[in-house]
């Protein structure tokens, strides 16, 4: 099953490694060269198809659990000063993908959507502690009943040049279900109240839909 948003990628994939097989197959007589360039096109395919994988996931709702968003590793745990929205402290959580990582984006949580932005800007490395701030990224808030208004931050990488996030001000949203989609490497950062118990810890590979990252106090 693969992600609507790699539809258009998917077809050009298809179509291009199409016309260099037929190519190859007609006009390049030496044998080992063909195979090579035949099956790096069949690679390339591959890779474009991995990429835009949607993996279909049962999500075990809870309203007193956050689940994890996307599929990658816990590379920051800590608190911060959170200044586009709440401007105080909050407990960041943050997941990076690496290409190979699932790159849909859940809701970790059940609510209202009470902000969405999307923020044009850089494109450092996503593990980058200045990525939240200076790279292209959306922001999205939730609020939700068991741990009030949650924040979490699509964040464009190194090679990620398109964030999609369909989470729109004014509507209810379903844990687990799809917000958004991001194109190569990412990350996303979660923030929670202070004081919140974390179910994770640092380096842990978090699968998206999946893995518990907090429960309610």
């Amino acid at each position: 099953m693969f992600h609507k948003e790699g539809t258009q990628s998917i077809l050009l994939g298809t179509i291009f490694v199409s016309v260099v097989l037929l190519l190859t197959d007609h006009f390049i007589d030496t044998h080992w060269i063909k195979i090579f360039i035949q099956i790096s096109a069949l690679l390339f395919l591959i890779i474009i198809l991995q990429f835009f994988r949607n993996p279909k996931r049962t999500v075990i709702k809870d309203i007193n659990q956050i689940i994890a968003p996307v599929d990658g590793k816990v590379v920051v745990i800590e608190e911060v000063y959170e200044g586009e929205y709440f401007k105080d402290k909050r407990l960041q959580i943050s997941i990076f993908m690496s290409p190979i990582n699932v790159h849909v984006t859940r809701y970790a949580l059940d609510g209202i959507v009470k902000f969405s932005k999307y923020h044009p800007g850089k494109f450092l490395v996503a593990w980058h502690p200045k990525a939240s701030e200076e790279n292209e990224r959306t922001t999205v808030v939730i609020e939700n009943k068991s741990f009030g208004e949650v924040l979490y931050r699509q964040i464009a990488g190194a090679l990620a040049r398109r964030i999609v996030n369909y989470a729109q001000e004014g509507m209810q949203v379903e844990q687990g279900t799809d917000a958004g989609f991001i194109k190569f490497g990412s990350r996303v950062d979660i923030f929670l109240p202070l004081g919140t118990p974390i179910n994770v810890v640092l380096n842990q590979k978090a699968i998206g839909g999946k893995t518990i990252i907090a429960t309610k106090a």
